[in-house]
C-alpha cells in the first residue's frame, strides 16, 4: 500500500514537470515569434524612413570650408551626402539685424528640425557674422552653415531697396561651390512654413511653384491651375513680370542651376523672383511642377508679424474653373 501511494506520487511528479516543461517552451516560442516579428518590419521599413527615425553612420559628412566670409558652421562642420537616397535640401535664408530676428529665426529653425537631409544656409546682411545669431543656430542643431553678405552701399542709399539680394546671390555662390544635387528654396524667416511643405520640394525636378498666404489684397499669390495645366499667375501686383511669384513661392533644383552658370538674381526691388527666374531660362511653363495638391492648399504664409487686410472677394466670373475657388475658402 505505501509503495503504491509513491507511485502515484511519482505520477503526479512527472506530470507537473511535463506541464512546466511545456509552459517554459511555449513561452520561449512566444517570445522567439515576436522577435522575429518586430525585425521583419524593421527590415521591410523603407530606407528613407529608417534614416528620419535614426540616421546611419555617414549620413553626415565633413565640410571643408575655403570661403574666406564664413562666420561659422555646426560644430563639428557637415554637409549633406548626395548619394543618399533621399534628396537633400538647401534652404537659404537671409536675414539682418532687428529686434524680431532672432524670434524669427527660432520659429523657421524648429520648423527644419523637423525635416531630414537638410542644410540651412543663414547668411546675414552684415560684414560680421552675429554672435547671437551663431549661438541660436548652434542651440537649434540644424545642420547649418553661417555666412555674411552685406548688401552693396550704393544700394543703402536707395529710397527702396533691393534686401536679401546679396544674401540670396552668396547662397547660390555656396551651392555652385559645394552641391551636385538636391533642391534648394528660398526660405525668409518672417514666413510661416507647413513642414510637408519640404517634403513635397525635395523632389522638384526643374522649378516647382505653390500657393503663398497672406500676399497684398487678394490674400495669396500663385499659379492659376486650369484644367490641371499651367494659365497664368494670380497675384496682387503683377508689374509687367513673367513670373508673378512670391519669393516663397517656388523651389529649384540644384542639377537645374548648375546648368544655368548665369543664373543670379537682379538687384531690383520688385522684380528679385522675376528677374532671378528668367534668369534660368530656357524653361518653358509646361516645365513648372504644380505642388500642394495642384496649388488648391496653403503650405507657406507671408506672416510678416503684422497684421493683414481680410482677402479681396473672388470674380468668380473670370475665376469660376479655376484652383482660386478652393483657395477662396481658406483665405479670411
Amino acid at each position: 500500500m505505501h509503495q503504491k501511494v509513491e507511485s502515484n506520487d511519482n505520477v503526479k511528479m512527472r506530470t507537473f514537470t511535463k506541464m512546466y516543461l511545456m509552459i517554459c517552451l511555449s513561452t520561449a516560442c512566444i517570445f522567439l515569434y515576436q522577435y522575429q516579428l518586430s525585425r521583419a518590419r524593421l527590415i521591410s521599413q523603407p530606407l528613407h524612413q529608417q534614416e528620419a527615425n535614426q540616421p546611419e553612420e555617414g549620413q553626415i559628412s565633413q565640410l571643408k570650408l575655403s570661403d574666406s566670409d564664413v562666420s561659422t558652421t555646426t560644430n563639428p562642420p557637415v554637409v549633406i551626402s548626395d548619394k543618399l537616397p533621399l534628396p537633400p535640401l538647401y534652404i537659404i535664408t537671409p536675414t539682418f539685424r532687428r529686434p524680431e530676428q532672432l524670434a524669427e529665426l527660432t520659429r523657421l529653425g524648429y520648423t527644419l528640425k523637423h525635416v531630414p537631409n537638410l542644410l540651412w544656409l543663414v547668411i546675414e546682411d552684415a560684414d560680421h557674422g552675429t554672435e547671437l545669431v551663431t549661438k541660436l543656430l548652434e542651440h537649434i542643431g540644424v545642420p547649418f552653415v553661417h555666412l555674411v553678405a552685406a548688401m552693396p552701399e550704393k544700394f543703402r542709399k536707395n529710397k527702396v531697396k533691393p534686401r536679401g539680394v546679396s544674401n540670396r546671390n552668396r547662397g547660390l555662390k555656396w551651392i555652385r561651390a559645394n552641391a551636385t544635387d538636391g533642391v534648394f528654396y528660398f526660405a525668409d524667416d518672417d514666413n510661416t512654413y507647413d513642414v510637408s511643405l519640404f517634403e513635397q520640394i525635395r523632389y522638384t525636378k526643374k522649378v516647382s511653384m505653390w500657393p503663398v498666404g497672406l500676399i497684398t489684397k487678394y490674400g495669396v499669390s500663385s499659379p492659376i491651375v486650369k484644367n490641371g495645366s499651367f494659365a497664368g499667375f494670380y497675384d496682387g501686383w503683377i508689374g509687367g513680370r513673367k513670373y508673378a511669384v512670391d519669393m516663397a513661392g517656388f523651389a529649384v533644383n540644384v542639377k537645374f542651376l548648375l546648368s544655368r552658370p548665369k543664373a543670379e538674381m537682379p538687384f531690383k526691388p520688385g522684380y528679385e523672383e522675376d528677374g532671378f527666374l528668367k534668369s534660368l531660362h530656357p524653361l518653358d511653363n509646361s516645365e513648372i511642377e504644380l505642388l500642394a495638391s495642384g496649388c488648391t492648399e496653403i503650405l507657406t504664409w507671408h506672416t510678416q508679424t503684422k497684421k493683414n487686410q481680410p482677402a479681396q472677394q473672388l470674380d468668380m466670373t473670370k475665376y469660376r474653373d479655376t484652383n482660386l475657388v478652393k483657395l477662396r475658402q481658406i483665405l479670411v
